[in-house]
């Protein structure tokens, strides 16, 4: 019998009525709470419902739904009859889900809310392999024509009525095995079709293990904000961590309220990506600048202190001089403590952050005021996590050291190889695909160049599909530019041009909420975001701090011509990914006239 169908039974054993997962009521939006107890009960209904479905070992269950409870209850229900969980993005198209759903060929699918419900039905009509929906937000209107779909409480009722196949289901968990199948993971696809990467029960069994083994912070009367995708491998392989050390679990459903969530439940472990501490830091910093003197003084010194106790000395595992301790003792009283709470997370133990680059200046900012975070690397086919800091010893500028068993190699281009325990059995139906990425030696080939330092910290520099060559003959790593401009409070999306090109450019898409407020400061009318980012006087703020951002960087490397966009990249237009990486062959063709305009021999910057 596998570890995660276990893991339910065990945890309602041993916590019973406690709560395991918290979210807000569909009706009243206000937080509820699910106990271990109930969560198993309704795990083994839904469980029988599949089983009466006859869901077959090994067959597979689509789950196309922004975050709720029902996600996990589908998932570990999917674990008692040996099938296989397949994520869908909330966001995807009705392309890639139907793909998803044939590629991965589903005979149930899950979808939480009416948009994703209209696709599934289509996609329903048009794939015989398809034969059952359920849905899970009871405010879903069903087509009167469609006589089969269920809803959650419905499915709940008909597991009830086949408790004559608890026998059964029970079987198959016993006939569980390591090597199964237990995730389905299709990844984003910035290029070409999404591929399903396969994940095993014993992938996911070494990951817990190494993640104990890294992370001993923690606590089971902790919460946990689940606030990224539970379709995200990061989300979903840290939610796993959690259950399994019984850490109560926040799930918030609505992406577009993360910073109420994070005020209302106080969080002690969360997991992010960049972007969302990009943010915290330029409100900080924000806030700051229209602070009285003394205040932004105070506040200085400060966070001078706490960069000097927390990252010369804690860091590294020494005790803190007398007289830098008292400091750091009055600072954390009268501003860390107060910043944290403005935040929401001043109960904060860690804060897992990957899936893109953070800048050493805001890691070193937050690591100063006391938020613990953990800078790691990882893909969905290494089942999430490579490497992360260590609690002590971490080093700024790295993603820090592989956990567990996980070899690291630089192969040819700077490329980083992996081998080890949690690395994917290779991508569902696609044996070439699987072929290129891991070669006849066993090592995964991740895209990703970087390189070791002498203590072993990974360093990611770019992905390599991405590195530009000027026609210069200059590489190139755009995401380390991106990331720079990312910091900055005017600065919402950047996408780096200049393969090919004789220097490097920016296609810059605004936070218009600050740029509006700044252009309303400085007596700038405007009717539309195509009149204000045409302005010349806007054109040339950010041209100034983006030249302050990139006075350190080697000519070639400087972003020369920049164009100022009305509307942000998005996943509706295909620009962006499910996991909000940039579709950089999407946008080059889309934005080429644009583009071309930045190296004419006539371009003149507005002024």
């Amino acid at each position: 019998m596998n570890k995660f169908v276990e893991l339910i039974p065990r945890q309602a054993a041993k916590y019973g009525n406690r709560e395991a997962l918290r979210y807000r009521d569909y009706f009243t939006q206000e937080w509820t709470s699910l106990s271990w107890r109930e969560m198993a009960s309704q795990i083994e209904s839904v469980a029988l419902a599949f089983a009466g479905w006859q869901l077959e070992p090994h067959g597979r269950v689509c789950v196309f739904s922004q975050n709720a409870p029902e996600i996990l209850l589908t998932h570990f229900a999917a674990f008692y009859n040996r099938a296989v969980p397949v994520p869908i993005y909330a966001t995807s198209s009705r392309d890639e889900a139907a793909y998803i759903v044939a590629d991965s060929g589903a005979s149930i699918l899950m979808v939480g809310d009416q948009r994703q419900y209209d696709i599934a039905l289509d996609i329903k009509q048009k794939n015989p392999s398809l034969k059952h929906i359920v849905t899970f937000d009871p405010a879903i209107r069903h087509d009167p024509a469609d006589s089969d779909s269920l809803t959650w409480q419905q499915l709940l009722a008909l597991g009830e009525r086949h408790r004559e196949l608890l026998p059964a289901v029970q079987t198959a968990c016993r006939a569980g095995e390591p090597s199964d199948l237990m995730y389905l993971i299709y990844t984003s696809g910035t290029t070409g079709v999404p591929k399903g990467v396969m994940l095993t029960h014993s992938n996911f069994n070494a990951a817990m293990d190494f993640h104990a083994e890294r992370l001993q912070m923690w606590s089971d009367h902790d919460v946990s904000l689940c606030f990224l995708p539970l379709s995200h491998i990061f989300e979903l392989g840290w939610t796993m961590f959690c259950l399994t050390n019984g850490i109560h679990v926040a799930i918030n459903g609505n992406p577009k309220e993360i910073q109420k969530a994070v005020s209302e439940i106080r969080p002690n472990e969360m997991c992010s990506v960049p972007r969302f501490w990009e943010k915290v830091y330029t409100a900080v910093n924000d806030n700051l600048q229209r602070a009285k003197p003394l205040v932004r003084m105070l506040v200085k010194r400060a966070i001078s202190v706490g960069r000097d106790r927390n990252l010369n000395y804690v860091r590294l595992g020494k005790k803190p001089p007398f007289w830098v301790e008292k400091q750091y003792e009055y600072f954390e009283s009268k501003v860390f403590r107060k910043l944290r709470q403005a935040i929401g997370v001043e109960n904060g133990k860690l804060f897992p952050t990957a899936g893109a680059m953070l800048s050493d200046n805001i890691t070193e900012f937050l690591h100063a005021i006391g938020i613990n975070i953990c800078i790691g690397y990882g893909l969905s086919e290494t089942n999430a996590t490579v490497s992360c800091f260590k609690s002590e010893g971490y080093q700024i500028g790295t993603v820090g050291t592989p956990i567990g068993d996980l070899q690291v190699r630089i192969g040819d281009q700077n490329e980083i190889l992996l081998k080890g325990s949690t690395i994917m059995q290779g991508y569902f139906n696609k044996p070439e695909e699987t072929a290129k990425a891991i070669d006849a030696d066993g090592w995964f080939h991740t895209g990703d160049c970087g390189e070791l330092t002498p203590d072993g910290d990974i360093i990611i520099t770019e992905r390599l599909k991405d590195l530009y060559k000027t026609s210069n003959g200059k590489y190139i790593a755009p995401q380390v530019l991106e990331t720079l401009l990312g910091q900055d409070k005017y600065i919402e999306q950047v996408a780096i041009i200049g393969d090919g090109r004789k220097y490097v450019s920016a296609l810059i898409v605004p936070a218009f909420e600050e740029i509006k407020a700044w252009a309303e400061q400085q007596k700038i009318p405007f009717e539309s975001n195509e009149e204000l980012v045409n302005d010349p006087a806007l054109h040339e703020m950010l041209e100034a701090r983006i030249e302050g951002y990139q006075q350190h960087l080697a000519s070639y490397e400087q972003i020369k011509r920049f164009v100022i966009l009305p509307r942000p990249f998005s996943m509706e237009s295909g620009e962006l990914t499910n996991t909000l990486k940039i579709k950089r062959a999407v946008i080059n063709k889309r934005y080429a006239p644009l583009i071309d305009a930045l190296y004419a021999a006539d371009y003149r910057k507005k002024k």
